[in-house]
C-alpha cells in the first residue's frame, strides 16, 4: 500500500537525532500498540522503506524503536509514517515508556476484571435459557425477560473489557490494515448486534453471555503476556542503578560538595571514600587503594590503584581516598555503554517470532474469508439475511484466536510454573523455545563455573587462628575469605589500613601486618594463585593462598552438554592462570581469558553470525551485555539482579547440571514448550547427586 503523509504538524526533530558515526545518527522513540510480532514486522518495515532509513528495530517488551538514519534523513517523516498506519510514536523517554506500561498493565487488568464481573453476572440469566426451570422451557415473556437481564449486564461489560481490543484494531483499520485484534473485535461487535436483534425480535438465541466470556478468556493471555513483557524492561535500569545518584565535586579552593551524577562533566575532579562506587570513569590524580572489580570483570582478585590509573564506573573502592578528574559523563560510562549493549541485545531478541505469532500471520485473511464465504452461501441458498449474519458471527466466534490469545501464554505460564516448583525460574515466554534450539554454550568462569568466592587452601589451623583477628579488622576480599574459614572471634587492636597495601594491627600487645608480600616483608616465590601475606612486624611470616574451587558438577554438565552436541567454551574477564585452570577442571578445551563485557557480547554476537544458536550461562555485570545477546541466557540464582533481569532463565546456585538439563529438550522450535510438561518431575529436578546425565 502507498503510503502519504500524515496530518502530524512538520516539525524539525533533528536535534533528537544523536550522532552515531560520522554519516549516521539514531533516533529513538516510543511506539504505542504493538503487541505481536505481526506488529513489530508492520513497524520496522513501513519504517526500513523510507528514505534515508537505514535499519529499524523494535523492542516489543520497551516500547522503544530505535531508528538508524543517515545524516540529513528527516525523523519527523518517521512519526508521521507511524501515526498513518496506526502506531502512534513519541521521542523515547525511559519515564514515559515505564508509565506508558504501567497504564497498559492498569488497564489490561480493569478489562479482566470488568469481564469476568459481566461473565459471571451475565451467565446467570443466559443459563435460565438454556436449561429451563424444573425441566420445563421458559415462556416467551420470560425468556425475553432473561434475555434483556443478560443485555443489560452483558452488553456494556463487552463493550467496556473490548475496548482494549477495538482500539488496536481500529488505529489498524484507519492504516488500511487488519492485525488480530480486528477479527476479535468485529466478532464480539457482530455477536452484541445479532443477540440485540434476536432479543427485540423476541427470538430465541442470544449471544451477550459468549460475548463477554470470550473477552474474558482472550483478555487472561493479553495479561499473561504483559506479566511477561514487563519482566524484562528491569535489566538496563538495575545496571545503571550501580552508579551512585550523587558524587563527590572538589572545587578549585579543595571544598567538596555533593552534586547530582547527571551534572557531572569531563574533566571535573572527584572523591571518592572507602565504600563508595567510582560514579563515572576516571583518572586517579591521587590517592591509593583497592578497587573491587568482580561485577563489571569478573575477576576475583581485589586490584591495587594509583595516581595515572583509570577507573571505570561501578568499581567499588575498597579502602583508599582517591580523587580522580573524569572522563566521560554518567551516560557515556562504561556502565552506561553496557546498558546500551543490553537494550540492543534486548531488541535483537524480540525479533524471535513465536509459535502464536506465526499462526496469527495467515488467520485474520483466512477468517475474514470464511465467514464472508458462511454469509454469502447462506443468502445465496435460501437462508434470510437475518439467518445468513447469524451463522457468518457464528464462524467469526468459534474461529476467535483464543488458542493464540490464550493458550499459548498459558502453557507457558504452566511450564513455567512447574519449574519454580522445581527451583527454576522461567522469565521469558519464549524462553523453552529458544532453548531447544542451542547449539553452543558460552559459560562465564566466576559465579558459574567456580564457587563465585576465594576459598581459603591453606590447612594449618594455627596460622589461620593467628591471622584472623586481623583479618576481621579489614574489608579486602581475601581477608574476609579467611576471617569467614576462621570463624567469629576477637578483631585485633589499632587497626591501620594503608590503602593498596595492606592492613596493621594488635594482636595480644604484638605488632602484625597483612597484605602484599613486600609490605609484610615476604620475599618468597609465587604459585600464581591468589595470595595474602601475614606476619610479625621484623619477624617472620606466612602466605595464605585461595582459589576460585571449580563447582563439584561442572565437569560432568560440560561433558552432558557436548555428548548433546554442544560447543562449549569459557568466556571470562578474570586473568588467564586461573581461566585456564577451570578449563582444565572443567574439561573445557576452549576458553578466553581478561575479556571486557563488551568483547563478551562481541563474541556471542560473532557466533550467532556464524549460525550458531548460542546459549549464555553468566552472573556478572560483565555479563549481562553477552546474556543480552544471547540466543537463550542462564543465570544462578547468586547473579547480580541485572543479571538475572537479563537472563530467560535463572537456576538454583548449587547443581547447576540438574537445570541444564533442560537442553534435552531439543526438536523443531517450539517443541520444548510442548516436551517439558511431558517430562518426569525427577528429569527437570531430582534429589540424586551427578552424574546426572543419563
Amino acid at each position: 500500500m502507498a503510503l502519504v503523509e500524515s496530518s502530524l504538524p512538520q516539525t524539525d526533530l533533528s536535534a533528537f537525532v544523536k550522532p552515531k558515526s560520522a554519516d549516521e545518527g539514531l533516533l529513538e522513540l516510543l511506539v504505542a500498540g504493538a503487541h505481536c510480532a505481526g506488529c513489530m514486522a508492520k513497524v520496522e518495515g513501513e519504517v526500513s522503506r523510507l528514505d534515508g532509513v537505514t535499519a529499524a528495530r523494535l523492542n516489543l517488551s520497551t516500547g522503544k524503536l530505535a531508528v538508524s538514519m543517515k545524516q540529513g534523513g528527516d525523523p519527523g517523516r518517521v512519526l508521521r509514517v507511524l501515526e498513518q498506519i496506526g502506531y502512534p510514536a513519541t521521542l523515547y523517554d525511559p519515564e514515559a515508556a515505564e508509565a506508558a506500561q504501567d497504564r497498559e498493565g492498569r488497564a489490561i487488568t480493569m478489562a479482566l476484571a470488568v469481564a469476568a464481573f459481566g461473565a459471571g453476572n451475565a451467565m446467570m440469566f443466559s443459563v435460565p435459557i438454556w436449561a429451563g426451570l424444573f425441566g420445563q422451557e421458559l415462556g416467551p415473556a420470560t425468556r425475553t425477560l432473561m434475555q434483556w437481564a443478560s443485555a443489560v449486564i452483558g452488553a456494556p461489560c463487552a463493550v467496556f473489557a473490548g475496548m482494549v481490543f477495538f482500539k488496536s484494531a481500529w488505529r489498524s483499520l484507519k492504516a488500511g490494515q487488519a492485525n488480530m485484534d480486528v477479527p476479535i473485535s468485529i466478532g464480539v461487535l457482530l455477536t452484541l448486534a445479532v443477540s440485540f436483534q434476536e432479543t427485540l425480535l423476541h427470538g430465541r438465541d442470544t449471544y451477550f453471555d459468549a460475548a463477554v466470556t470470550l473477552l474474558f478468556l482472550l483478555l487472561i493471555g493479553r495479561w499473561l503476556d504483559h506479566s511477561l513483557r514487563r519482566r524484562a524492561r528491569g535489566a538496563a535500569a538495575d545496571l545503571l542503578a550501580l552508579q551512585a545518584s550523587t558524587a563527590v565535586l572538589v572545587d578549585g579552593q579543595g571544598r567538596e560538595r555533593r552534586i547530582p551524577l547527571r551534572e557531572v562533566a569531563p574533566g571535573d575532579l572527584l572523591r571518592v571514600r572507602p565504600g563508595e562506587r567510582i560514579p563515572v570513569d576516571g583518572r586517579i590524580t591521587s590517592g591509593t587503594s583497592d578497587l573491587d572489580n568482580a561485577l563489571l570483570t569478573g575477576e576475583t582478585a581485589a586490584m591495587s590503584v594509583g595516581p595515572g590509573e583509570i577507573c571505570r564506573a561501578g568499581a567499588m573502592n575498597l579502602n583508599g581516598v582517591l580523587t580522580l578528574v573524569t572522563l566521560a559523563k554518567s551516560e557515556d560510562s562504561s556502565l552506561a555503554e553496557i546498558a546500551r549493549l543490553v537494550e540492543a541485545g534486548s531488541q535483537s531478541k524480540s525479533a524471535y517470532v513465536r509459535l502464536a505469532d506465526k499462526a496469527a500471520a495467515i488467520y485474520v485473511p483466512v477468517v475474514h474469508s470464511a465467514a464472508a464465504l458462511t454469509f454469502v452461501l447462506g443468502w445465496g441458498l435460501g437462508l434470510s439475511a437475518r439467518e445468513a449474519l447469524l451463522r457468518a458471527a457464528t464462524v467469526l466466534i468459534i474461529t476467535c484466536p483464543c488458542a493464540l490469545g490464550l493458550a499459548a501464554p498459558a502453557v507457558q505460564v504452566a511450564a513455567a510454573s512447574r519449574l519454580f516448583r522445581r527451583g527454576i525460574l522461567v522469565k521469558s515466554g519464549v524462553a523453552l523455545e529458544r532453548l531447544a534450539e542451542v547449539n553452543r554454550v558460552f559459560l562465564d568462569k566466576t559465579g558459574v563455573l567456580t564457587e563465585g568466592r576465594p576459598r581459603l587452601m591453606t590447612t594449618d589451623p594455627s596460622d589461620i587462628a593467628l591471622a584472623a583477628p586481623l583479618a576481621r579488622a579489614s574489608a579486602h576480599p581475601l581477608a574476609r575469605s579467611l576471617a569467614h574459614a576462621a570463624g567469629p572471634g576477637p578483631v585485633a587492636d589499632s587497626v591501620m589500613e594503608t590503602p593498596g597495601q595492606g592492613v596493621e594491627g594488635l594482636i595480644e600487645g604484638r605488632t602484625y601486618r597483612m597484605g602484599r608480600a613486600d609490605f609484610v616483608g615476604g620475599k618468597g616465590l609465587t604459585s600464581g594463585e591468589t595470595e595474602l601475606w601475614f606476619g610479625e612486624l621484623g619477624g617472620g611470616f606466612v602466605c595464605f593462598k585461595f582459589a576460585d574451587s571449580i563447582r563439584s558438577d561442572a565437569a560432568v554438565t560440560v561433558s552432558g552438554l557436548r555428548r548433546r552436541g554442544c560447543e562449549v567454551e569459557i568466556l571470562s574477564g578474570d586473568l588467564e592462570g586461573p581461566t585456564a585452570a577451570a578449563a582444565r577442571s572443567a574439561g573445557i578445551a576452549r576458553w578466553r581469558s581478561a575479556l571486557t563485557p563488551q568483547e563478551k557480547s562481541l563474541a556471542v554476537e560473532t557466533a550467532t553470525a556464524q549460525g550458531g544458536q548460542v546459549l549464555m550461562v553468566g552472573d556478572g555485570l560483565n555479563d549481562v551485555a553477552a546474556l543480552a545477546n544471547a540466543h537463550a541466557a542462564m543465570a544462578p540464582g547468586t547473579a547480580l539482579d541485572a543479571g538475572q533481569n537479563t537472563a530467560d532463565l535463572i537456576f538454583p546456585a548449587i547443581n547447576w547440571v540438574r537445570s541444564s538439563r533442560l537442553l534435552t529438550l531439543r526438536g523443531r522450535p517450539g517443541s520444548g514448550l510442548w516436551r517439558i510438561l511431558r517430562l518426569r518431575p525427577s528429569t527437570i529436578w531430582s534429589p540424586v547427586q551427578p552424574p546426572c546425565w543419563v
